[in-house]
């Protein structure tokens, strides 16, 4: 029996910043931004969304009445989390009006959770094939402002409907996971913003990368060529370019130039939003489906990487119909607003949970289906307009 991916689908936030705006705030030249780490833009969160808006509207756009009666259980996918107790998932269960006799949790590990999260769903799958699991990695990535880390936030959420018979991905066995204890990316309970050592974080997710699809190598007995195209994990799209080139070297093969081209593919429209933490691997995902040069019976290859540290690298083989699957008008992104340095730096410091406080947010300049409307008694209110 084959698991593995049945629908994709994205969301982020109505506004985005453009990079060259950054650049000549900071004093730097834009191309260390748009070349250098391989980003133009990146989304902005005002205060009426978080992760259980994200997360609920990418759910909403792949979810049909068949999928609702037979989801089993809903799991996210964070490191945004908005409680240290309840699970997110509670939240997004509520406002997408999915029955109640459902599994909700919460799970974490950097990046890297999203992975997990499909493993986990592709278990209680086996155990009975009539049940389908939602998965949605959602995350807020947040630096500071004037950090080095700044160029490389974002906010999205992926969703995923794992399921038996999958039409998009039936994923494979044999995935080898990796984990060490490291401090490359760290955010302790007190901070708002996560702490980083860049260069070291490069490091060891390029050695994590390596290690995962070598030992999967042996073990499986493939090569570079079995792979139609790897995607990565893309805090910033140069990463992964970074890690496919410490592996190919400088071949120049046919399959070289193959998994080249798919990379600039996977690494589209991650260039548009930014870091999704969880969702990145996924949202590349579903760059490379819609502009990759990909065919169904092909394998494509994933590395997943959460700091601290956890990898995974693992394959699936896309299937005849992953194009209905694929929820690619989610990924249209000319319905957001561009803002400028001014209003980017205020609706970041207004994030709720950065004081425990009674607000009411305004509305009327986010046009999103589900928003965070403010706090009461210090609980969260949210509302679906639907």
């Amino acid at each position: 029996m084959q698991i593995g991916i049945d629908k994709m689908a994205f969301a982020t936030t109505p506004y985005y910043l453009d990079l060259v705006d950054l650049a000549q705030a900071r004093g730097e030249d834009h191309n260390k931004y748009l070349i250098g780490i391989g980003q133009n833009k990146q989304a902005v969160v005002p205060p009426t969304q978080d992760i259980v808006t994200l997360a609920a509207e990418a759910a909403s756009r792949l979810l049909d009445d068949h999928d609702r009666e037979d989801i089993s259980t809903v799991i996210v996918a964070t490191e945004s989390g908005i409680d240290n107790s309840k699970a997110a998932a509670i939240y997004v269960k509520q406002l997408l009006d999915l029955d109640d006799f459902v599994r909700t949790i919460e799970v974490k590990e950097a990046c890297y959770s999203g992975t997990a999260a499909i493993q986990f769903a592709r278990g209680l799958v086996a155990l009975d094939p009539q049940q389908k699991v939602l998965v949605i990695a959602a995350d807020i990535a947040r630096y500071g402002l004037h950090t080095g880390g700044e160029v490389t936030q974002g906010a999205g959420a992926v969703a995923m409907l794992i399921s038996a018979n999958p039409q998009m991905l039936a994923i494979e066995s044999g995935s080898v996971a990796l984990s060490q204890d490291v401090m490359d990316f760290w955010r302790p309970i007190y901070a708002t913003e996560a702490m980083v050592d860049g260069k070291y974080s490069t490091n060891v997710y390029i050695d994590f990368f390596q290690r995962t699809f070598n030992r999967y190598c042996q073990r499986q007995n493939r090569q570079l060529s079995d792979f139609a195209a790897l995607a990565f994990h893309l805090p910033f799209t140069k990463m992964g370019k970074k890690a496919l080139e410490a592996e190919l070297g400088d071949q120049q093969d046919a399959t070289s130039q193959r998994l080249r081209a798919n990379l600039v593919a996977e690494q589209a429209i991650p260039r548009e939003v930014g870091n999704l933490y969880t969702g990145s691997l996924y949202l590349g995902l579903m760059s490379l489906l819609v502009n990759g040069d990909v065919q169904p019976g092909e394998r494509i290859g994933l590395f997943s990487y959460g700091s601290g540290a956890e990898g995974e690298f693992y394959s699936g083989i896309l299937q005849p119909s992953y194009q209905d699957g694929l929820k690619a008008a989610s990924l249209a992104l000319d319905h957001r607003q561009r803002v400028t340095m001014s209003e980017y730096e205020a609706l970041f410091n207004q994030q709720l949970g950065i004081k425990a406080e009674d607000v009411d947010f305004d509305l009327s300049q986010d046009p999103s289906r589900f928003v965070l409307t403010g706090q009461r008694d210090h609980q969260r209110q949210y509302l679906s307009r639907s």
